[in-house]
């Protein structure tokens, strides 16, 4: 019997450190605890912009330090290229175009807090599963996925709705507006709105009226040239109250702050992130931190003002280092560090056409890939993933397989000790043996990924099984404006729209593995396997495509023309209109709360 004793004995012993070690995705973490969640999404940050990821201008030391103590995944994609449909797809684990979260048109985001789209109260977020199981949930910063339907008050998309019990932050996102001097965004895309072409047009017709050239009824020159000063006058006002209207700062479900003041908002949605956890110690929590920053209109709080050597930008992203290592010293005062799993990202790559009206460039930088935001080139949509669970995961590993932000979905989902959702598909895929290294799964879960630029089917990226190879199909390519660089300044975004793009047959194909700067095209003669990759990747757009008909349910488009447009009825407002929408009821930052 001695002997069996001893082999159980050694079993027992073995088996718990073996499973530790190969980091078996059990639900509860270090002392039968569930994980605490900490998720940390920077707006509009280049890869290239962190010292992790190879820059040397700009000083990232918390974000460098949480790299260094986690995994850094290096082929991290974002699920779109704009902030509306990739935030979408991190919340459900789902391609945007399956909850209805793109359009048809230019624009692929809500430039305005009173419209009617935003996530679909039927789409199931990781913050819903989360707080089924327990979890405090909170979400600070940016929203961006909608607000309200039917009236100013009815938050039929507000965070409450997809699982978060404390929200504090803007419903919508931090445009130049926001900002004194910055210009207006709508001044960006008014040639796309004829008013000064229309204009024009009117006063010539009047002048060669009234030259006797040619012969119009008065009232008909004048009723139209009046309706057009009308147009061009409510243009304009609207312009100059915008910021009044749409740069709003909500505490749950009340407006706190409108318009609100940038220039210390980062420093108190950190207070606002440090209180939450302080509160919730005891855990579990998921705590969502959804920078307002980097996104212009830029602004950085006086101790950041002329920090770097990268202007108001290069601030601002030091300002964002210096929050991330306030809530990550708070998770190790607090004694969570081994029982949270850290996630940091941006939602999509550097917006390469921001210039300032007063020639300031305010853009990040992309690193080696090519393009930025609104582009599905890799500038747009490789993006920074650094994930740390101290314990649990290990230090300073690197993983280069594909990896998406909609995986995000099921590791948290599973982690949380929730089941995956069964009634739709999840294109998320759990990202946990990826990150411990099993020898089993050293290779991405996704073979194939689909990119979309609003609704149109842009390019496929296949990274074969046991291959070294990654694979990268464009059926179209945003035209650049000047053609020397690779963005479009004429329309301050790329679109994907056919006056904008031009259509390739066959596909440009790349290889991501010898070239990652997409800057040489293959061609039948350079790449033997040429045909057999573009026909490996028609049928898998093929079976991708059957997966969004019926017996599917279609999803109604949340970015359809009427649910983008500004609606009156739908505008919040935390005061008389008479007043203009303003108030002041948050309080600011106490002196000396937090550290620089």
């Amino acid at each position: 019997m001695r002997p069996l004793c001893v082999c159980v004995w050694l079993w027992c012993l073995v088996v718990p450190l073996w499973v530790r070690g190969a980091g078996c995705t059990s639900p509860v973490g270090h002392g039968g605890k569930k994980p605490n969640f900490v998720l940390i999404m920077v707006d509009d940050l280049g890869i290239g912009d962190l010292g992790c990821y190879g820059n040397t201008t700009l000083r990232t030391p918390n974000i460098d330090g949480l790299a260094r103590d986690g995994v850094k995944l290096t082929h991290h994609i974002a699920a779109a290229p704009l902030c509306t449909p990739s935030r979408a797809a991190f919340l459900t684990g789902r391609y945007p175009i399956r909850s209805g979260m793109v359009g048809t048109g230019m624009l692929g985001v809500y430039l305005f807090t009173a419209v009617s789209g935003g996530l679909p109260s039927h789409e199931v977020t990781f913050a819903r599963l989360a707080k089924q199981q327990g979890y405090q949930t909170a979400l600070i910063g940016k929203w961006h996925l909608g607000l309200n339907c039917e009236s100013s008050e009815d938050h039929c998309h507000h965070p409450s709705v997809h699982g978060f019990q404390h929200f504090y932050g803007t419903p919508s996102t931090n445009l130049r507006d926001c900002q004194p001097g910055h210009s207006s965004v709508l001044l960006k895309v008014e040639h796309h709105i004829p008013y000064r072409a229309l204009g024009l047009l009117v006063a010539t017709t009047a002048l060669l009226h009234y030259a006797g050239a040619i012969t119009v009824r008065r009232g008909v020159v004048v009723g139209v040239a009046l309706a057009v000063a009308t147009g061009v006058a409510l243009f304009g006002a609207f312009v100059r109250v915008f910021p009044d209207l749409n740069c709003l700062l909500m505490r749950d479900h009340h407006i706190v702050e409108q318009p609100y003041v940038s220039e210390n908002l980062t420093r108190r949605m950190t207070r606002e992130a440090v209180h939450f956890l302080e509160s919730n110690a005891a855990g579990p929590f998921l705590l969502f931190f959804s920078f307002v920053q980097v996104h212009t209109a830029l602004f950085a709080s006086a101790p950041f003002r002329g920090s770097s050597q990268h202007g108001i930008y290069g601030d601002a992203v030091h300002e964002v280092d210096w929050s991330v290592g306030q809530i990550l010293q708070t998770l190790d005062r607090l004694g969570l560090r081994d029982d949270t799993l850290v996630y940091l990202t941006s939602d999509q790559g550097a917006h390469l056409e921001e210039i300032s009206a007063s020639g300031e460039v305010h853009r990040g930088f992309n690193g080696i890939y090519k393009a930025g935001k609104s582009t599905n080139w890799e500038g747009g949509i490789r993006v920074p993933g650094i994930v740390r669970w101290s314990g649990t995961l290990p230090a300073g590993k690197e993983v280069d397989e594909p990896t998406s932000n909609m995986d995000l979905f099921p590791t948290v989902v599973r982690l949380a000790g929730a089941e995956l959702p069964q009634d739709r598909q999840i294109d998320g895929r759990d990202l946990m043996a990826l990150l411990q290294g099993r020898a089993e799964e050293e290779t991405s879960h996704h073979q194939f990924l689909f990119h979309y630029c609003n609704a149109y089917l842009n390019a496929v990226r296949w990274n074969p099984p046991n291959s070294s190879a990654v694979w990268k199909a464009f059926y179209f390519t945003p035209d650049f404006y000047p053609e020397n660089e690779t963005a479009c300044f004429h329309t301050h975004a790329c679109f994907c729209t056919p006056a904008y793009v031009t259509y390739h047959s066959p596909p440009l194909l790349f290889d991501l593995s010898r070239d990652p700067r997409e800057a040489s095209p293959l061609t039948p003669s350079t790449e033997p396997a040429f045909h057999a990759v573009l026909e490996a990747m028609d049928e898998a757009v093929r079976r991708h495509r059957a997966s969004l008909e019926p017996p599917t349910p279609a999803a109604e488009s949340q970015m359809s023309r009427w649910h983008m447009v500004w609606k009156p009825w739908l505008q919040p407002c935390c005061s008389s209109p008479a007043q203009l929408c303003r108030c002041r009821r948050d309080e600011p930052p106490a002196p000396g709360l937090l550290g620089n």
